[in-house]
């Protein structure tokens, strides 16, 4: 997959806002100011998303190109590579996975004000 397809993915979802808030190469997606996937915009060999604890397990143990976090909390993210080992089906539906699960923590307040 490539980084153009990927990143309009994320950006047809509620309230997403893209940055660079660590360098000019890490592309980091967030709603409601948290993040839900990280990338390297230069070279997209990887993204990191949040997934539930014991999914994230059954999907490293299922999938070889499924890791724990790369620099993040490994119980809670996921290092999805893309080298073909992970369909571009899966990786789109772990997004949506990864956003889900952060847009359903944040409060009532902050989902009525990205819905409006």
């Amino acid at each position: 997959m490539n980084v153009e397809y990927y990143r309009t993915h994320c950006l047809s979802k509620v309230g997403v806002e893209e940055g660079f808030p660590f360098d000019t190469s890490t592309l980091v997606f967030k709603v409601g100011g948290k993040i839900f996937a990280l990338l390297d915009i230069e070279e997209f060999v990887s993204v990191n998303l949040k997934c539930d604890p014991e999914y994230a397990i059954e999907l490293r143990e299922r999938y070889e190109g499924i890791l724990p976090g790369y620099h993040m909390n490994k119980r809670h993210w996921n290092t999805i590579l893309n080298d073909g080992s992970v369909s571009d089906k899966l990786l789109l539906e772990l997004t949506d996975h990864s956003y889900d699960l952060v847009y359903q923590s944040l409060p009532a307040k902050v989902k009525s004000n990205l819905a409006s």
